[in-house]
């Protein structure tokens, strides 16, 4: 009986991996090709402002994808603890499909006017609404697919997911930038990266239908139960707070290390596209490549450590690292800073996503999982682009990104301090605690 057990739990495992890395990756291919082309994009759909203005708007706009996590989080992320993690996930797939197609087929602004950027919002609210549930759908289903020996490498499989979709992302802009005129670009090349993301519902589709459900579904029959949000803010609200706080730091570093950068390396340094993007897909390796080491790392040496000691290394790193990339603006320096930011940033981001569903009971995780981390990459993540790009604008300093990003990483420290570490046990045999 021992030796039939193990072959099914193996491959199983396995499949659940790749199945949700594939998916998922494909799901931030879509999600964030948008901010690599704000510049192309902000020319085509405000060309009533400046150029500052259509920079604005444009990271705005993928800011306001947003707003629409935490909407999505609880409604797929309770969907999820209702009809299963594979339904979620399945649910995720299609609505981000669409919202690619809005943006693949959206007229310019000089053919349909206004029409054009609110139909540009508007896929970036659908898109917002998926990458809220998807998150929390199959991290939590990665989880519980894990011993408690190695969740940390489990769950590491879904940054190193996020991770490809960056990379990919990147590494088309930046070969369309380089093969082609930029009269081509902007008339017809910015809208290959979302035709290739209408990809993502029949791959996407065929790879999940191979998952294995990790929830117990409740059958039609079963007497009605308790919203899983409100047993969430009700039993779980001080962790809820403190795990928001503590992802402050880690989403506002990584938004704009990994989609505004290429921006600030264009604008404000004045490099080539090329050479920014290919920046950016450096952030993506890393993130890939690392992940799972990391994740294997943690399980070892459980997460807050790993959390806390990045976080004072990112934090002693910023400002020298701006500083020396405004002071000599080359390839070679943009790489370093970049990947030495990247690897503080893999550090910290998979034990703490890790942690996230760790805190929850399982009839709860997926709502609790995808409340914390949509709200908190809303409010930290989503807008720091946006941010960065004002700072820059009001303060007339190169280097005031590195101080919205020095600040939120010390205040993020605080929430961090709050949680529980539950590495190594077995979160599904007693109810977890809420903090230390």
């Amino acid at each position: 009986m021992a030796s039939s057990s193990k072959p099914r739990t193996s491959p199983s495992r396995r499949t659940t991996i790749a199945a949700t890395t594939i998916g998922n990756a494909l799901e931030f291919f879509d999600f964030t090709v948008y901010g690599f082309l704000a510049l192309v994009i902000g020319r085509l759909f405000f060309p009533t402002f400046n150029s500052y203005g259509q920079l604005l708007l444009t990271v705005a706009s993928f800011g306001v994808g947003f707003v629409m996590r935490p909407l999505g989080g609880i409604v797929i992320g309770a969907y999820a603890d209702r009809a299963g993690r594979k339904k979620a996930m399945t649910l995720t797939i299609f609505m981000m499909a669409l919202g690619c197609a809005i943006i693949a087929l959206t007229p310019t602004y000089a053919q349909i006017g206004v029409a054009a950027p609110l139909l540009i919002v508007f896929a970036r609210l659908i898109q917002g609404f998926s990458a809220g549930g998807e998150v929390g759908a199959s991290t939590t289903l990665l989880v519980e697919h894990a011993t408690p020996a190695n969740r940390g490498y489990m769950a590491s499989w879904q940054f190193a997911s996020q991770g490809l979709g960056i990379l990919l992302g990147a590494l088309v802009v930046g070969i369309l930038t380089t093969v082609l005129t930029p009269q081509a670009m902007e008339s017809w090349g910015w809208r290959i990266p979302f035709v290739l993301g209408l990809l993502i519902a029949p791959v996407g589709m065929y790879i999940r239908r191979h998952l294995h459900e990790s929830l117990e579904v409740a059958p039609p029959s079963a007497a009605p139960r308790e919203s899983s949000l409100a047993e969430v803010c009700r039993e779980h609200g001080r962790t809820v707070l403190a795990a928001i706080l503590s992802l402050l730091g880690g989403t506002a570093a990584a938004y704009v290390v990994s989609f505004y950068m290429p921006t600030y390396a264009i604008r404000e340094l004045g490099m080539a596209p090329p050479v920014a993007l290919f920046g950016a897909a450096l952030v993506g390796l890393l993130s890939f490549v690392c992940a799972p080491l990391v994740g294997v790392w943690s399980d070892r040496v459980g997460r807050k450590p790993l959390i806390f000691w990045s976080r004072i290394a990112l934090a002693l790193m910023i400002y020298p690292g701006f500083l020396w990339l405004n002071a000599s603006p080359t390839p070679a320096v943009l790489f370093i800073v970049v990947g030495v930011l990247s690897i503080t940033l893999v550090i910290q981001s998979v034990p703490g996503i890790t942690m996230l569903p760790e805190m929850f009971p399982k009839h709860v995780r997926a709502s609790g999982m995808s409340l914390v981390y949509s709200v908190g990459v809303a409010l930290f993540g989503g807008f720091s682009p946006l941010i960065s790009t004002w700072l820059l604008q009001v303060t007339g300093n190169k280097l005031a990104p590195a101080w919205y990003l020095l600040a939120m990483t010390v205040i993020s420290l605080l929430g961090l301090l709050w949680l529980k570490d539950h590495t190594g046990r077995d979160i599904d045999a007693t109810k977890p605690a809420t903090a230390l």
